[in-house]
């Protein structure tokens, strides 16, 4: 049986006094392309900063592909590419350049580097720009240099937190379609997080997160008839406003 591209069981975490994240329990698919959805403040980026390990776990567990994240963690994160919600490229190198540190990261040679580097940016339509400064491109085509780079070391799971925040809707429309053929092309999993309601389609996986706990979990088609609902938007504040009945 394979293993799910993430797992999460019974994961907290706090700052303080305040409870960021409350038993967190779900499952990624293999091959899925999953949807963590809430509002800003639910919970999301600190359960990305776990996952990658920027935060250390103090409860509860998380594996990727099998792989204990606390037990095995170069194992676990070598098969993780990450998109964080802010900008991580350096605006003063050039696209490769940027692209050829994350290789040394990763222990990729220059040769390996520089074929993957190409192929990646081929793919997201900016193989014309590898020479260019980060700091010229737009956001879109900077988002879409994040998402290559991610891919650079060939992950098995892709964890985006955000990623189109501050993109206009065209851009939006890009990149989602960019991630979502990842899935077939490169054989992935994706975790996608995001509070926009309208980069969910009706046959993703979906994990609503609301004040630090999971309320609902399925496809988003079967989220909207289980809660009556029209559709993914009116199932979403369904869930989380029957959080704040009494």
């Amino acid at each position: 049986m394979t293993a799910p591209a993430l797992e999460a069981r019974g994961v907290s975490h706090s700052y303080g006094a305040r409870k960021a994240l409350d038993d967190v329990s779900f499952s990624v698919a293999s091959g899925a392309f999953s949807v963590l959805l809430g509002l800003n403040g639910a919970g999301k980026s600190t359960l990305f900063s776990l996952v990658t390990r920027l935060f250390a776990l103090r409860r509860g567990s998380l594996a990727v592909l099998g792989c204990d994240l606390q037990r095995e963690p170069r194992k676990a994160l070598a098969q993780l590419g990450v998109v964080f919600q802010s900008r991580t490229l350096d605006l003063d190198l050039s696209v490769a350049q940027n692209f050829f540190y994350h290789a040394a990261l990763h222990g990729i040679g220059k040769a390996q580097a520089d074929a993957r580097t190409a192929e990646l940016l081929a793919a997201v339509q900016l193989g014309d720009r590898a020479n260019d400064k980060v700091r010229n491109l737009s956001g879109g085509q900077m988002r879409r240099v994040e998402i290559a780079r991610a891919l650079l070391h060939r992950p098995r799971l892709l964890v985006l937190d955000e990623p189109t925040v501050g993109l206009d809707i065209g851009a939006r429309a890009d990149i989602l379609t960019l991630v979502r053929g990842l899935i077939a092309s490169e054989g992935m999993s994706v975790l996608w997080a995001t509070h926009l309601t309208d980069e969910v389609v009706e046959t993703d996986e979906v994990i609503v997160l609301h004040k630090g706990k999971v309320r609902a979990t399925g496809l988003a088609r079967d989220l909207s008839r289980q809660t009556g609902a029209a559709d993914i938007k009116q199932a979403f504040m369904r869930l989380i406003e029957a959080e704040a009945q009494p």
